[in-house]
């Protein structure tokens, strides 16, 4: 905490007019009482956590409720360990309020109960966001801090009403907004929670129902827009909680999800998880792209991933034949009704490996009420384990249903034609000889949705084992209750009392300790979850989005993309893509003002991205920085970082486009479609001409990379070209 013998604002000397003390007295006071109010919070959370944790572990119910306040207590001292007084945003004056109402990150509360913060995302808050002078929302004024440090190093002032004047502001036409936006970058996406503007905020407080696309050009603030939504989603919709499935934030690759990853927390949402569609898949960490486009538009499709479904009822059909079943009482005659009986058990959207256990319990059910039939007498118990035991018909049994697993189900479609033109009857004949490849298992990236698609309907090859064992355990357990309750019994002397209630079944079984048996849970990014993030969406193929759809049956989606920046192109409109993918409630934000890019930075970008796309939603930028862009020789590049490095002790840089090019600190070296998400304080382009297929200007590919790697700059960029 700042030690309140000393000022809260630590203005320079260029500001000094915003020091006066009829400005920011009433500032200083309130910090202080922040600064106080935290000291207090900070020992009481500690003290809850101590208790909580020392508190018994207990079991089931207990135990969870137990873990999720050790969670929520720990994530709320990390959120205010990162920050101090500055958990302030700053303040807004309303035309019916007497004070001014103050905008933390978090809320806060004194001693007495007097607010000292309202939470960003409460609905008192979203004027501090949302007011223009087109639409005040009840302002008078509106301040918001800049903070360094833990104090104040700039602050600007808005006014909405003539009344708003008479409060004393330090007016300056957001140009302290403005100056924000020109700051060093770093390794991590900047704190940006105190200057979102009203077309932004409006996107983050709309309503979960449904997919949400939130459309904009480089430099509008769409990642911003996505991780505050997140956070403010799980504060205000009760139905989205992570005890309601939670939230998944899908990212395009894996320099994104590090540039984001303090984003949320900052926000106080630790328990956000965070991925690729490549990491939603076992397989996706090793996949390889995929070398043969039109290989990797046939699997793109979503009725390939269609061709699932065919694929596992082959391994679904009941034997068309009748077999004689003999135990040591009598022979029993199995029909092919009764495989077909037996067959539909399984209640609709169970697994395949899931549902073998059912279909073998009902074949066994159907044997035994046959034997019965034919007045056998033999003991139920021992029937049954005669049936599991009887080699003929689990060798049947097993055939007709077999335990299936997606890795090798899906390198059968690859390397048995037959077997994908069965299960995919819409290829043409030289599709299916396309397709096919000698190595089953070499996955490619396109393989990942079928893989996804093929384990969700299959299930885990071992679960049935896993299920045989924890019946065992169970069973085991059982058999030990029934040992202690008859040793009770038998030492009761006179057989009457609580020790006879022992007797009763219902209490034997309820002494079994479920939870202490072995289980185990689904795969942490399987899902479901409530609701999905998905950022540079427009690359996404219709095969991954029934990745994502499989993981989100509440439809309600934050889609975030600019289709001027697929690579594969984007012809189509986001209503009609997503509604051919399986969306149907869809609502269109957009985003038009660049708040990155520089004027002289997109003055050279729009016409690159425009050459091959002319409809591109190219947005207007807002800054202007009078650094021109560079053109310069290849051999000048370490020459240009050095230079740059030497002249700039903050900021971070990027040389895109050049393998060669070793990174060092604060110097990224990246390859162009790796880019996106990110931006940089220089960006250098090493023979962009040269990006996408074969150079040409026409090249979709090329110069979506060319475009979206040069708005990654924030100050400046330089272009390298091989001489000749």
């Amino acid at each position: 905490m700042t030690p309140t013998t000393t000022s809260f604002f630590d203005l320079p000397d260029r500001l000094s007019p915003k020091a006066e003390p009829s400005l920011i007295a009433a500032d200083e006071r309130h910090f202080r009482a922040i600064s106080q109010s935290l000291d207090e919070t900070v020992t009481e959370l500690r003290e809850r956590l101590r208790a909580s944790r020392r508190a018994p572990g207990g079991a089931g119910r207990a135990a969870m409720d137990r873990d999720l306040e050790t969670h929520r207590l720990t994530g709320r001292l990390h959120t205010l360990g990162r920050y101090g007084v500055d958990l302030c945003l700053g303040r807004i004056v309303l035309a019916d309020e007497p004070e001014p109402i103050h905008v933390g990150r978090l809320g806060l509360t004194d001693a007495d109960g007097n607010v000292l913060l309202v939470d960003w995302r409460s609905p008192v808050a979203e004027a501090f966001f949302g007011a223009t002078h087109a639409n005040p929302m009840g302002l008078e004024s509106r301040r918001r801090y800049r903070w360094s440090k833990g104090r104040v190093t700039d602050y600007w002032d808005e006014v909405f009403t003539p009344d708003g004047l008479e409060s004393r502001a330090a007016l300056d036409d957001q140009s302290a907004f403005l100056a924000s936006l020109a700051t060093n970058r770093s390794e991590h996406m900047r704190d940006v929670l105190g200057t979102i503007q009203a077309d932004q905020d409006a996107i983050v407080r709309a309503g979960s129902k449904g997919a949400l696309v939130v459309d904009g050009g480089p430099g509008t603030g769409k990642t911003v827009v996505a991780l505050h939504r997140t956070a403010y989603l799980l504060y205000s919709d009760p139905r989205l909680g992570h005890r309601r499935g939670g939230v998944l934030v899908v990212g395009p690759h894996l320099p994104y999800l590090s540039y984001v990853s303090g984003v949320l927390p900052s926000l106080g949402e630790e328990g956000v998880l965070t991925c690729t569609v490549r990491d939603l898949v076992s397989e996706g960490a090793e996949a390889l792209p995929e070398c043969d486009d039109a290989v990797a538009a046939l699997k793109a499709t979503a009725m390939m991933v269609g061709a699932i479904e065919p694929a596992v009822r082959l391994y679904e059909e009941p034997p068309r034949d009748g077999m004689t079943v003999q135990t040591p009482w009598a022979d029993v005659w199995l029909d092919p009704d009764d495989w077909a009986v037996a067959f539909d058990a399984p209640a609709p959207g169970t697994p395949h490996n899931d549902g073998r256990d059912e279909v073998w319990e009902e074949l066994v059910t159907i044997l035994v009420d046959k034997h019965d039939e034919l007045e056998a007498d033999a003991p139920d118990d021992l029937l049954r384990r005669t049936l599991h035991q009887d080699a003929e018909l689990v060798e049947t049994f097993s055939r007709a249903w077999p335990l299936l697993d997606a890795d090798d189900l899906v390198g059968d479609l690859w390397t048995v034609p037959a077997y994908l033109r069965r299960c995919a009857p819409w290829l043409a004949p030289d599709e299916v000889r396309l397709l096919q490849r000698e190595d089953p298992t070499a996955w490619t990236v396109s393989d990942l949705p079928l893989l996804d698609a093929a384990r969700r309907r299959l299930g885990d090859p071992e679960a049935s084992l896993r299920r045989r064992r924890r019946l065992a355990a169970a069973q085991a357990e059982r058999d030990q209750v029934a040992t202690v309750i008859d040793d009770l019994i038998a030492a009761d002397d006179d057989g009457e009392g609580l020790v006879t209630m022992l007797r009763h079944p219902d209490i034997r079984e309820n002494l079994v300790d479920e939870e202490a048996l072995v289980r185990t849970g689904p795969e942490t990014l399987a899902g479901p979850f409530a609701h999905i993030v998905v950022d540079e969406a427009q690359e996404l193929t219709d095969a991954e989005w029934q990745t994502l759809l499989a993981r989100c049956p509440s439809r309600s989606l934050t889609i975030v993309g600019d289709r001027a920046q697929a690579r594969e192109g984007f012809p189509e409109s986001w209503e009609d893509r997503l509604r051919r993918v399986g969306l149907s409630h869809v609502e269109l934000a957009s985003l038009s003002i660049n708040y990155r890019t520089p004027e002289e930075v997109m003055a050279q970008a729009a016409p690159v991205i425009r050459a091959a796309l002319p409809d591109a939603n190219v947005p207007t930028s807002i800054r202007s920085t009078g650094i021109p862009v560079r053109h310069e020789a290849v051999t000048r590049c370490d020459s240009v970082v050095d230079a740059w490095l030497d002249e700039h002790a903050e900021g971070v840089a990027c040389v895109v486009g050049d393998p060669t090019f070793a990174a060092m600190p604060r110097v990224r070296s990246l390859a162009p479609e790796l880019t996106k998400g990110l931006e940089f304080d220089l960006v250098v382009l090493v023979d962009p001409h040269t990006w996408g297929d074969e150079g040409r200007a026409s090249d979709v590919r090329g110069a979506v990379d060319r475009y979206v790697a040069m708005t990654r700059a924030t100050q400046q960029l330089v272009v390298l070209t091989t001489p000749g």
